[in-house]
C-alpha cells in the first residue's frame, strides 16, 4: 500500500510548453539548440553557476539577443497551473505524505512564484512535506543519487513510494531503485487521474 507520493512539478501541475523557449531563441537568431545549451541548463538546473552566467552563456549564442529578450524567450515554457490540480493535492495531502521534486532553475521558479502570487504558491507548496528544487539541491534527476538523498532522509519505504514524472528517462531510474512509478502521458493523462490509474 502506497504512503507516499513524490511529485515532478512541471506538465504535472504546472503546464509547460517545452517548445516556446527554443523557439523564442531562434526567432533571436538561435540556429538550434545544442549541446553547449543543454551543458549549460544542467548546470544551472543543479545551482552550479549562477543566474548571470547562464543568461551571459545564451547570449553568446545568440549575441543580438538582449538579457530581457533571453529572460522572456527562456520564461516562454511556462503556462497556466489549473487550480482543480491544487485542490486534487490539497485532499489528497491530508492522506499521503507529499513530496515535491522538481529538476529547474532559480529564474523558472522565481517566475512561476511571482506569476501565481505568494496566496497560491504558498498553499501549493504546503502540501508537501518538503519541496526540492535541483538548484537548490546540487543534483538532479535522473541521477540515482538525488532519490537515495530524499530515501535515506526521510527514511522511506520504496515499495509504499510512488514517483510520478512526465520523462520515461525519470521514472525508470526511480523504478531501477525499486520505487514504484506512474510515467504519466502528457495530454493524454492528467494528474487528478491517479485513483484512476489503480496505483494506490
Amino acid at each position: 500500500m502506497i504512503n507516499t507520493i513524490i511529485f515532478d512539478f512541471g506538465d504535472i501541475f504546472i503546464n509547460l510548453d517545452k517548445q516556446a523557449t527554443t523557439n523564442g531563441l531562434k526567432k533571436l537568431g538561435l540556429s538550434e539548440w545544442n549541446d553547449d545549451l543543454n551543458q549549460l541548463n544542467i548546470q544551472f538546473e543543479k545551482g552550479k553557476i549562477s543566474r548571470e552566467k547562464f543568461l551571459l552563456g545564451i547570449q553568446k549564442q545568440v549575441p543580438n539577443a538582449s538579457i530581457d529578450e533571453i529572460l522572456t524567450a527562456w520564461n516562454a515554457v511556462l503556462l497556466d497551473f489549473p487550480l482543480y490540480r491544487l485542490e486534487f493535492l490539497q485532499k489528497i495531502s491530508k492522506k499521503y505524505r507529499l513530496f515535491l521534486l522538481s529538476n529547474t532553475d532559480s529564474i523558472h521558479i522565481d517566475t512561476f512564484e511571482q506569476e501565481s502570487g505568494i496566496s497560491f504558491y504558498s498553499d501549493f507548496y504546503q502540501c508537501f512535506e518538503k519541496v526540492y528544487f535541483s538548484f537548490e539541491m546540487g543534483m538532479r534527476k535522473p541521477d540515482a543519487e538525488i532519490f537515495n538523498y530524499l530515501i535515506k532522509k526521510y527514511d522511506l519505504s520504496k515499495k509504499r513510494t510512488l514517483f510520478v514524472d512526465d520523462k520515461k528517462e525519470n521514472t525508470d531510474a526511480a523504478l531501477s531503485l525499486g520505487l514504484q512509478v506512474w510515467n504519466l502521458q502528457v495530454g493524454k493523462e492528467d494528474v487528478i487521474d491517479l485513483f484512476d490509474k489503480k496505483i494506490l
